[in-house]
């Protein structure tokens, strides 16, 4: 029985290097139901690497990364069961229409391909009425929506988003703002990666910045202003936001 007051993202000691190259380095981080974090660094710096161990689709080379109680080396396949990513890329099929590609990839993930379910998804990010429309034809925007959908079928406990506002239009970042903040108001937990100083940020209740391999700052996000912010992220990246 895995313990509901436990931290549904739990990192400790992470490290990974590829070869000589030291990407992650002790890096510790805990991720509360109904929570959001916000992961800012330089590109480099092993944010996306964080999140794909997170998604067990990269193993640490020590330390431990623990999603809902389940451990991502060791216990990959109910890790999954509970996490959503939205990766930088869309990572859909052109030659399929929208539905097509929701309905191979809940195959493909173990789960049941309802008809309706996949419609309900497709409404959810306003594109019912292209499911049946081949991908290759769709605006970059409504890749990116569609690739949403896919989290919305799912029902994670943890998203894993890599830039998710990257490509939406202003209709489209209004409703993933909104359904971030829903998913939390639901006892999800967020791990975000973002290059964004913007609105993006408002999503987030907690502000980390990854620098030298390292989790260099975690704040609540009201307690930091928008300048002090662009001050702390060039002090600990040695880059400009």
């Amino acid at each position: 029985m895995k313990d509901a007051t436990e931290p549904l993202v739990h990192v400790t000691g992470l490290r990974k290097a590829f070869g000589a190259a030291l990407v992650l380095d002790d890096v510790s981080l805990s991720v509360r139901a109904g929570e959001a974090v916000a992961l800012l660094g330089a590109n480099g710096a092993g944010k996306t690497t964080l999140l794909r161990i997170l998604a067990t689709l990269a193993r640490p080379t020590r330390g431990t990364a623990v999603i809902a109680g389940f451990d991502c080396a060791r216990e990959p396949e109910r890790v999954r069961e509970r996490v959503g990513l939205v990766a930088h890329g869309t990572l859909i099929y052109e030659d399929l229409t929208a539905e097509e590609n929701l309905r191979f990839w809940r195959v493909l993930s173990g789960g049941q391909a309802l008809a309706a379910d996949l419609r309900e998804a497709l409404a959810a990010v306003e594109l019912e009425p292209y499911a049946g429309e081949r991908v290759r034809s769709f605006s970059a925007g409504m890749k990116r929506r569609l690739s949403l959908a896919r989290v919305v079928l799912a029902r994670p406990q943890v998203l894993l988003l890599d830039e998710p506002f990257a490509g939406l239009d202003q209709r489209g970042k209004k409703w993933l703002e909104e359904y971030l903040q829903a998913f939390k108001a639901g006892g999800g937990a967020i791990v975000m990666v973002t290059h964004s100083f913007g609105r993006q940020l408002s999503v987030a209740d907690r502000i980390a910045i990854l620098g030298g391999g390292r989790i260099a700052l975690d704040r609540p996000r009201p307690s930091v202003t928008a300048d002090e912010l662009a001050r702390l992220y060039a002090l600990h990246t040695e880059e400009a936001p």
